[in-house]
């Protein structure tokens, strides 16, 4: 089962933003402007999966893990206190501030795992059509349990997005 982001409700809550990337800045642009708590901290990645109560969501975690460690190349590191965010990138305003996101990032949730990969690649409506049961924001993944998609399939998207957002340059 495909999921689409409905530009439509997009564009009403944000205006006419084409890229997804823009829908970032503008989001990012609001957050930087309060003191951001989603930056990288010295907590251990491996303390807090362990801490994740459900066994079959915390093994998914560490499943996931494995697969953002191989593909993106990067250290995992903790972004603020629940999200494990691999690589980081400047995001840069047209007023010249700048704030740290990840290049990829995950969080295991008690409803779901949140993958940070939906990114505007041109290839991603493919892919998540042969996903398997999935929901997704603009900029989210969400999946109940690894059983659930194709892995295979993951690791093709998760791949995906780290190589759009890198000839990004953001």
């Amino acid at each position: 089962m495909g999921c689409q982001v409905n530009r439509g409700a997009v564009a009403q809550v944000f205006g006419k933003v084409g890229d997804v990337f823009e829908i970032w800045r503008i989001i990012l642009g609001v957050m930087a402007k309060a003191d951001v708590k989603t930056r990288p901290t010295g907590a251990s990645v491996v303390e807090f999966l362990d801490r994740v109560a459900d066994e079959r969501q915390r093994g998914d975690a560490f499943r996931v893990l494995g697969m953002f460690e191989r593909i993106t190349g990067e250290e995992p590191v903790m972004w603020g206190p629940a999200i494990v965010g691999f690589g980081s990138r400047a995001i840069k305003y047209a007023d010249g501030r700048e704030l740290d996101w990840p290049i990829a990032a995950f969080s295991p949730r008690k409803a779901n795992l949140t993958l940070y990969v939906i990114c505007g690649s041109p290839d991603q409506p493919t892919l998540l059509a042969r996903l398997g049961k999935h929901t997704s924001s603009v900029a989210c993944l969400y999946i109940k349990k690894l059983a659930d998609v194709d892995e295979g399939v993951l690791e093709e998207l998760i791949a995906d997005s780290v190589r759009h957002v890198r000839s990004k340059g953001e």
